[in-house]
């Protein structure tokens, strides 16, 4: 019996290890917006962190061969990344990444470098980075969010729209900087099935903006990464997410769309291998609402019940369990919806 459970602990131990965490980070600075900053002081801690306790920090393009091909991914694999291409990520960023030999990536709009703006990087510095080992992708051309359709155009037209903006901006950063990865950032970390489907089809990694580690079984359209910047900066805070597991989750195709009608229902049901929890563990928490009920449909399908409609704006839920084979480790996912206002219209970016 002790031999079985043996076995059975290290195909948990296994099983959990196909796991990383990307983090998430904007400003690197003192004196910026501080929704999306973290002082290079508490940047720094964080480095120090993952170096203190093992963390194998790698390059975005590692774990992510790795997905494609259902290769192992080492426990306590890192990825660093940063949205938009602000100069303190050259001045303030880089020279602590260098002092801990750690890999990093960097989104940015091609349009918005070119313009020259106060504040970012210009194409040298891009270059500098690249010729470093910095991976350099995609943030669309302009940062326009990958939902916001004009009422005038239909969809057709918008997604073609779209996917230039994608392709133009691709092209820029392989003339640049050599580099065509073909990975993407949603903008707002906005996004809907139709530019899901076309990534796919494309063959194009998009990465999001809600909480999650990262797995073999991680859709490829929608990459998790934690925000790591404030108020999500404290070590505290980021060790839990350094340490979390993914879950085995999917979404039947009427529960993709992430859009939703003001005081309509969001869809609420995921499949799920229950691995290494016990269902009556999980937990799942909803923007403004709190814990919600979890609802088992069966041992591979279970929902969210609202107590009341999600306000408009960007929403998520945030599932987690804890791990039977890891003592304080916990899996972790989480799902976003864009949530219209009471005139169907979009909310203030």
């Amino acid at each position: 019996m002790k031999f079985l459970l043996l076995i059975l602990l290290c195909a948990f131990n296994l099983k959990s290890a196909q796991s990383a965490v990307i983090l998430q980070y904007h400003h690197v600075d003192d004196n910026t917006p501080a929704s999306t900053s973290i002082s290079p002081d508490q940047f720094e801690k964080h480095l120090a962190f993952l170096k203190a306790n093992d963390f194998k920090v790698v390059p975005l393009s590692e774990v992510m061969n790795s997905i494609k091909k259902q290769q192992p991914i080492p426990d306590k694999t890192v990825i660093i990344t940063f949205d938009d291409a602000y100069l303190d990520i050259f001045t303030r960023a880089r020279p602590l990444l260098q002092q801990y030999n750690y890999p990093y990536t960097v989104f940015i709009n091609p349009h918005l470098v070119e313009k020259g703006y106060s504040g970012f990087l210009n194409w040298q510095q891009i270059k500098t980075m690249a010729d470093t080992g910095a991976i350099i992708a995609n943030h669309g051309l302009k940062h326009d969010s990958a939902t916001r359709k004009a009422d005038n155009i239909t969809d057709k037209e918008w997604l073609l729209q779209y996917s230039y903006n994608i392709i133009e901006a691709e092209q820029i950063i392989k003339e640049k900087t050599g580099q065509n990865w073909q990975y993407f950032s949603y903008p707002y970390g906005e996004y809907s099935p139709a530019i899901q489907n076309w990534l796919r089809d494309n063959d194009y990694i998009g990465f999001s903006q809600q909480s999650g580690a990262v797995g073999l079984a991680t859709d490829l359209t929608s990459v998790p990464r934690f925000p790591a910047s404030r108020p999500y900066d404290k070590l505290v805070s980021l060790r839990d997410k350094l340490y979390s597991l993914p879950f085995s989750i999917s979404l039947p195709d009427k529960q993709a769309n992430t859009i939703v009608n003001f005081q309509q229902a969001p869809a609420l049901g995921f499949k799920i291998i229950v691995n290494d929890f016990l269902p009556k563990k999980l937990s799942c928490y909803v923007s403004g609402l709190g814990r919600q009920q979890v609802i088992w449909q069966d041992e591979t399908f279970f929902s969210i019940k609202l107590e009341k409609p999600l306000a408009p704006g960007r929403q998520r839920s945030n599932c987690t369990a804890p791990s039977i084979s890891q003592p304080g480790r916990f899996y972790w996912y989480s799902r976003p919806w864009f949530i219209l206002d009471k005139n169907n219209q979009w909310y203030p970016l």
